[in-house]
């Protein structure tokens, strides 16, 4: 039987957490393309916030090229099929999505979508690296114009919207899976 892969994508603060979260809870394997940042944060000895991954993320596409993460990524996920579905937190870039989607066929993309405003005043008050409205809006101006982000989200198989609770999105994100994945 073959193993599924689903990438979740979306803006900052749409709902990708609880999403993954999620799939985590039915035992798929997460692979958190953020992770390739952080980790390049620590090793520059760099603070995490907006602005240093901002950095970061732009760099490592200057240097690799605009599908840097997932094919940073790629052994990872490979490894991980062989025992588990998997589901990748956060995909990024058009380019990004085609190298997956070449390698993996039956890649499901599931792009959470929420209002913008809803998304900014969640940054505001989130535990982990909270941003303001203006950071928010930049780092969206950043991901969209510097980073591919929207491609993934116009050519997403399914959109789950967030403009309410997580229970509800939850809720919603069952009877995908209940009747399409």
């Amino acid at each position: 039987m073959e193993r599924k892969i689903v990438a979740i994508v979306g803006m900052c603060g749409s709902g990708k957490s609880v999403v993954t979260e999620q799939f985590e809870a039915l035992g798929y394997a997460r692979v958190y393309f953020g992770q390739v940042t952080m980790d390049e944060l620590e090793r520059r000895n760099l603070a995490r916030n907006e602005q240093n991954e901002r950095l970061v993320r732009e760099e490592l596409r200057a240097k690799f090229g605009k599908a840097a993460f997932a094919i940073k990524l790629l052994d990872k996920i490979e490894e991980a099929l062989k025992t588990s579905d998997v589901v990748i937190d956060g995909l990024y870039s058009w380019s990004e999505y085609k190298v997956l989607k070449e390698r993996f066929p039956n890649l499901v993309v599931i792009a959470v979508l929420c209002d913008r405003a809803k998304r900014y005043a969640r940054l505001a008050i989130r535990p982990v690296r909270p941003l303001t409205e203006a950071e928010a809006q930049s780092r969206d101006y950043a991901e969209i114009e510097n980073s591919e982000k929207g491609g993934p989200i116009a050519f997403a198989d399914y959109m789950l919207l967030n403009n309410s609770t997580p229970e509800d999105l939850r809720a919603a994100l069952t009877e995908l899976i209940r009747s399409h994945i």
